[in-house]
């Protein structure tokens, strides 16, 4: 019998996949997001994923779009899962200093210091196409 952690292992890792699939780096430990936030040079979009209706249908929908369609694009694409993988989350939290915790949502930061945030409340009810425009106007206002 699988036990309980297997069993949601199992049910989240599509949603994990989704964005690693698309070439975003999953940082699992404090220590990994501490590496990777702390000496960094150049711009890094973080998405902070969630098991949530709004995250399957418009965060990761819109990160993935908002990527593979922007011209100016993020040099890093780092995510970390809400509820699951706590203790990252909560360093990543760290750094967007101002914001309350909310996911999902999206840090855009540059040189290991937040430029961009688009909380959860700026996602759930909106259009997809107008939550990718959005994160595309950062990556053209921020990146390259």
């Amino acid at each position: 019998m699988m036990s309980y952690d297997e069993y949601m292992r199992s049910v989240i890792q599509p949603m994990r996949t989704e964005l690693t699939s698309a070439g975003f780096e999953e940082l699992l430990t404090p220590e990994e997001v501490q590496e990777k936030f702390e000496d960094m040079k150049g711009t890094a979009l973080v998405v902070v994923n969630s098991v949530c209706g709004c995250a399957a249908g418009l965060a990761r929908p819109a990160a993935i779009y908002s990527v593979q369609h922007s011209e100016k694009k993020p040099d890093y694409l780092y995510t970390v899962f809400a509820g699951q993988d706590k203790e990252a989350t909560a360093k990543a939290r760290e750094y967007f200093t101002g914001y309350p915790p909310s996911s999902p949502s999206f840090a855009l930061m540059k040189d290991g210091k937040l430029v961009y945030m688009m909380e959860r409340h700026q996602i759930e009810n909106r259009p997809l196409e107008v939550i990718a425009a959005d994160l595309m106007g950062a990556f053209e206002k921020h990146c390259g």
